[in-house]
């Protein structure tokens, strides 16, 4: 097994591209590994972040006619933005999805999506097949139960996945607290999104009397 580590193996923006895999209504319904409200929530803030940190992002659904249409918040994100809708159980095997992804030019594949064990697990495995550096977003993702979510996982690292949950991602994202460009965006989704860690990020402010960075927009 070759060994992901090195400064070269974390995140950038600049080389993510992140895709979205069936964030649909059909699928939470089955969702049994994770609260459904946290999976809603861990997926809008990685889309959020995706747009902040101008890493393209591609939301593919399958059979949206039957299944639902993807999350509203999640396309609210990206108005306006084509939703890929498959046939494919495996969207690695849907050559829209694929050549999307390419022609990003991005080299470090970002995946989450419902549900870990079919829809993530079958495309982040081919993919790694065919020599892409991938990263499952664990908790953007759910399963019909939490073994089905825990094996699929160990599946997926066995292949060669890397694995993290959202606010790790944006954390290596933002990589130093010097970088100002993102930094109302960052804390905005900590404010929205992480819940405890981004209200005390604000009693913090509040107590120190330091000004909270202006609201992203």
């Amino acid at each position: 097994m070759t060994f992901r580590n090195g400064l070269s193996s974390l995140l950038r923006p600049e080389d993510s591209v992140l895709v979205l895999i069936d964030h649909q209504p059909f699928q939470l319904a089955n969702v049994n590994s994770h609260d459904p409200h946290l999976v809603v929530n861990h997926a809008t803030a990685l889309a959020k972040a995706a747009k902040a940190y101008g890493v393209p992002t591609i939301l593919t659904s399958v059979i949206a006619e039957r299944g639902g249409l993807i999350f509203p918040q999640i396309t609210d994100v990206f108005p306006g933005q084509e939703v890929i809708d498959r046939t494919f159980i495996n969207t690695w095997e849907d050559r829209k999805v694929v050549d999307a992804v390419k022609a990003t030019g991005r080299k470090q594949l970002i995946i989450a999506g419902l549900y870990t064990e079919v829809c993530v697990a079958m495309p982040v495995i081919q993919a790694l097949g065919e020599g892409w550096d991938v990263t499952v977003i664990t908790d953007a993702c759910g399963a019909f139960s939490v073994e089905a979510h825990q094996v699929a996982i160990q599946r997926m690292i066995a292949a060669g996945a890397n694995m993290m949950t959202w606010l790790a991602l944006v954390s290596e994202w933002q990589r130093d607290h010097a970088r100002t460009a993102h930094v109302a965006e960052f804390v905005d989704l900590l404010k929205h999104h992480a819940a405890g860690l981004g209200i005390a990020f604000l009693w913090e402010q509040q107590l120190l009397n330091t000004p909270v960075p202006g609201k992203a927009g």
